[in-house]
């Protein structure tokens, strides 16, 4: 039976929020439907009907991670007046270094390995949808002539990378100052950089 997820019902709402929370002590490497059922007071069967399979499970657990990704994601948007790449990073990186926000973070690390390692199994697409959010958004986050300028490509990929390579050095070794300092020495950078080509 397919994932009942076209239009979810309170339960299956409460359900999924109640895994979410599981998943981000827990982790996904190990997820056991027994034990998580158990967790938060429902039974396999009920999650068998709700979300199809364990895969299906999965599936709507990445949806609902990448739904927090997209919030942090949309406060930087502004069409109007874009805050620029390295006003953008910063606001990111001070998210992003925040200890309470780990749990969220480590399953978007673990979901992104996963999907590139297990292209064809739940985690399909995730690293990709990934990357692509990421860069949709900081290009809106560049004035229009950088945006479209030959190396504005470049200059958000570059951004993005390290954003992506602190973030997972910080939940590798725990040493926010170090991190946030290189994060900081990069944005320098791109800010003189920025002043140069104005």
């Amino acid at each position: 039976m397919p994932p009942r997820t076209a239009n979810p019902s309170a339960r299956q709402k409460q359900l999924l929020e109640a895994a979410y929370a599981y998943a981000l002590a827990h982790g996904l490497a190990d997820l056991s439907l027994r034990p998580l059922a158990e967790a938060i007071g429902s039974s396999t069967r009920v999650l068998m009907f709700l979300f199809g399979n364990k895969d299906g499970l999965v599936r709507a657990l990445l949806e609902r991670a990448r739904t927090d990704e997209l919030e942090l994601l949309a406060v930087l948007r502004r069409a109007d007046r874009p805050v620029g790449l390295a006003e953008a990073a910063e606001r990111v990186w001070t998210w992003l270094a925040v200890g309470e926000h780990r749990p969220l973070l480590r399953l978007w690390a673990e979901a992104y390995a996963r999907s590139l390692v297990e292209p064809d199994g739940p985690w399909a697409g995730f690293a990709r949808a990934t990357v692509d959010d990421w860069l949709d958004v900081l290009a809106a986050c560049q004035p229009r002539p950088e945006r479209d300028g030959e190396d504005g490509a470049a200059r958000r990929t570059l951004t993005l990378a390290v954003l992506r390579g602190a973030l997972l050095d910080l939940l590798a070794t725990d040493d926010e100052p170090r991190v946030t300092a290189a994060v900081h020495e990069h944005l320098a950078l791109l800010r003189r950089e920025n002043r140069g080509t104005a």
